[in-house]
């Protein structure tokens, strides 16, 4: 586990394309239950760990995710995410580039529950909900593009259903339509920075994490770095 931050009120670690950030019916170890586990023993703290979950990221994508070391920050960071004064910034590994290769997407996505899928479509319909999202391409290789993404609105796999929509899947991703998977079993979509201003301090943060090792994750780290 790699803690990317950690004070007082919050904690934030680089998460793997298989964690879990919180418990499900596989019944497999989830992040905050390591994060507990790991601050248990840093302070030796006894009994039961404060540990509050502040957002989530599907589990095939790796990146940055922010947890709460107190109530107090549980819930001025819900807050701030309510009020949309969090930027998040994602990073996503297409190999059909986007037509411009820079620019907003609006859609309206369905749920099905079911499949645990979301539906993209042009125009407004029953049950649907409004996702928007600007892109910009970072870089490009003989065969994928680098996307940096940014969210205005925050539903269930959006930007993997979005870019899907427009006819570039994300690398690895299968549900989505990808021709094929990637070897360590999750997508080539990562959370790459957070930006809030700290709910107690009162003072800005920014988290960055590095996305999983491999060899094009390095190339495209290195283009723009």
């Amino acid at each position: 586990m790699q803690v990317l931050y950690e004070d007082n009120h919050l904690i934030a670690v680089n998460k793997t394309n298989s964690d879990l950030v919180q418990g499900d019916s596989t019944g497999d170890e989830a992040l905050d239950e390591s994060i507990r586990r790991y601050l248990k023993e840093k302070y030796n703290k006894p009994g039961n760990v404060y540990l509050g979950v502040i957002h989530r990221l599907d589990r095939p994508v790796s990146g940055v995710v922010l947890f709460a070391r107190t109530g107090k920050a549980l819930t001025r960071m819900n807050r701030l995410f309510k009020e949309k004064e969090v930027t998040k910034t994602y990073w996503a590994i297409v190999k059909n580039l986007p037509d411009p290769s820079r620019g907003s997407l609006r859609h309206y996505l369905v749920r099905n529950p079911r499949k645990n899928k979301s539906f993209a479509y042009d125009a407004p319909r029953k049950d649907a909900k409004e996702a928007l999202l600007d892109y910009t391409t970072l870089a490009s290789s003989d065969r994928y593009h680098l996307l940096e993404i940014h969210l205005h609105t925050g539903r269930h796999h959006q930007i993997r259903s979005q870019l899907a929509r427009i006819g570039s899947p994300i690398k690895g991703d299968l549900k989505y339509g990808f021709d094929r998977s990637n070897k360590n079993g999750g997508i080539s979509l990562h959370a790459r920075s957070i930006h809030f201003t700290h709910p107690v301090r009162q003072t800005p943060v920014t988290i960055t994490a590095d996305p999983p090792k491999d060899n094009l994750w390095d190339y495209f780290l290195e283009v723009v770095s």
